[in-house]
Order: C-alpha cells, then structure tokens, then sequence
C-alpha cells in the first residue's frame, strides 16, 4: 500500500531528491473567507486530526516540530512515516534503479542565527544540534529544515555530491546563513538551489525597523550585489496599506503572550517606528543566492504559507488567536551514485 502523506517531489536528479511537506492534502481543503481574509478552511473529515491537542492548535496531518507543544509520541511517529513515504515515493519512480533506502533523517534546533551544522564531522547525539543551516556528503541520508512561514533552502553541489538545508527567515537573512552555507562548498563546480513553501510579500507586514536591520546585515555581511543594497526599498519592501484597507491585521494588534518569543515577533510589537511596510523574503532569499554564485531552480510564484492553508503558518496562527501550529519540512535526501560495471 502506498504511504500517502501531504508530500510532494519538488526536483529528482539522478541520487539527489527535493521533497516539501504541508499540513494537509489539496484534497483536504475547502475555500473559506475568514475576516476578510481569503483563507482556505480544513475539510470536516480532517477537523479532529487538527484539533488533537486543543480547540485552538492547528497541528494537522502532519506536524513535524517537536518544540510545538504537540504530542511527542505522534510527531516521532509522523517523522517515521515521513521517512518511509519517502523511500516508498523514490523506489516507485520510473526508471529509477533500486538502490538502499535513505536510513535516517538529520533535524536540528532551529535557532535564526547562523550556524551551520556539518553532520559529517560531528558526534551523533539524541539532542538536535542548534543550528540553521546543515550539510552533507554522505549516502543513504536525509536532511530536513522545518519552516511555518520562513524560506526554506535546499542547496546541492553535484561535482561534490555535498547537499544542505538552510532555514532562512528574515534574521537569517540579515545574518548572513546563505553566504556563509554557500561558502562550505566547493569553489569549483555548479550549486543548485530549490526554495520551498513561504510567506509572500503581499502577507509579510513588519515594521520599517526590520527592514532597517536586514539591509545593514546585507551590508555587513556583503551578501547581495552593490546595486541591490543601492536599491533595496525599491526591490524588497513596499509600504502596507493602512489597518482598514489592509487584509492582514498587524501584529501590534496582537497581545505579547500569544507572541513566541523570537526577535522576529518581538521587532513587530517594538514602538520603533509606526511605519509598516511589507518585505519580500523569497525574492531577497533568490538574491541572496545568486550573489553567492549560486542557480536557483524556482517556479514563481511560490506557494504563500500564510494564504494557503494546506501549509503551516506562524503568522496565520498568531492572526486566528490559536494557541499553536505545526511546522512542515523542505528535505534533500541523496542516495548512493549508481556505479558504472
């Protein structure tokens, strides 16, 4: 029987494979406008798998964070089945030659920073490593990032056959994660990208300060283009449309104990500035890799974590008062080269 999973294969090359992850199935969802707001809604059948922990925690059908106050049991367990859909998924491609399965999945404690996580050169532990970027060049494994509205990265360089994740939200971004993961890689030889589920520009209100915090880091860490930093109003932030027009409520509006207590929630809720604008994380994030020398394979526009609710979505959640939501994955799993006899 096959494992059917809210899974989809984003890109398959020879022994490398891109997978992305969502709460729920197309299926599974119906057309709701909740406040104004185009959400779609979960069809009746999926309710209770929804609801497993409280009325108001959206962890769906597949929740794979385990720092969600779901029930731990129940992610190990979708993990488990994650990795079996997707060694289930690769041995029924066509033409694909049978080779081992992918043994393990690699997760780490996302921690918006930079630090990268060499699952080569560092001592197994039980204990997820904190981290927000991993690579690899070893066969038969997978490596996972999980994101609610960040944008997730998958990068693999085939003249090294070393593959990464990158958690990129907007601290990230202004640190400099996609530089310096770009860096641990060969200085010869292609490196592709793929980009997974994110939140779009249309639905990422902030207040101008952050956008003042990205563009120093992008100066500091010179991880764009001279002319990108020249003109990075224009090409990452438009200014919101006032609270009555808008569709997306701010985040001020939202009380401080229902905030997880990142630097991204709490530079919402600063009286920095009464300006809001909207930033364009996906685009900086493609800009970012590019000026890295990097190849992104992407097809615009990317699928919106915060609109469309087959997806997880922090802000989504934050907006709708619930008291929590899962966290889905964007996975590059490598199998062994298929040696010419």
């Amino acid at each position: 029987m096959t494992n059917k999973l809210p899974m989809t294969l984003l890109a398959h090359l020879d022994d490398v494979a891109v997978f992305q992850t969502a709460a729920f199935a197309s299926a599974d969802v119906e057309s709701l406008d909740v406040e104004g707001v185009g959400f779609e809604s979960i069809s009746s059948d999926k309710a209770d798998q929804n609801m497993r922990q409280s009325e108001q925690a959206s962890y769906g059908e597949l929740n794979l964070g385990l720092h969600v106050n779901d029930d731990i049991a129940q992610v190990l367990t979708n993990r488990m089945r994650l990795l079996a859909a997707i060694n289930e998924q690769l041995s029924a491609q066509p033409l694909t030659p049978q080779r081992a399965p992918i043994t393990n999945l690699h997760w780490m404690n996302q921690v918006h920073g930079k630090q990268i996580y060499d699952v080569d050169n560092t001592p197994f532990s039980m204990q997820p490593v904190d981290a927000d970027a991993m690579i690899s060049q070893q066969d038969n494994l997978g490596l996972a990032v999980m994101t609610a509205d960040c944008v997730p990265i998958v990068l693999y360089q085939p003249a090294s056959r070393q593959i990464a994740v990158i958690h990129a939200g907007w601290q990230g971004l202004a640190c400099g994660v996609i530089k310096a993961t770009a860096e641990r890689f060969s200085a010869t030889g292609q490196v592709m990208a793929w980009i997974g589920v994110c939140i779009s520009q249309s639905n990422y209100e902030v207040g101008s300060h952050v956008r003042d915090q990205l563009l120093a880091g992008c100066q500091e860490n010179k991880s764009l283009a001279q002319s990108n930093i020249d003109n990075f109003e224009q090409l990452y932030a438009v200014d919101s449309q006032s609270d009555v027009e808008s569709n997306v409520q701010s985040d001020d509006h939202i009380e401080l104990g229902r905030l997880h207590k990142t630097v991204d929630k709490l530079s919402n809720i600063a009286k920095v500035s009464t300006r809001k604008i909207k930033l364009n994380l996906p685009k900086l994030a493609v800009d970012q890799l590019e000026n890295a020398g990097i190849t992104v394979n992407i097809d615009m526009p990317i699928d919106c974590s915060y609109a469309d609710t087959r997806y997880y979505s922090y802000r989504r959640q934050t907006h709708l008062q619930q008291l929590a939501t899962g966290r889905m994955a964007l996975i590059v799993v490598r199998r062994p080269s298929i040696v010419a006899i």
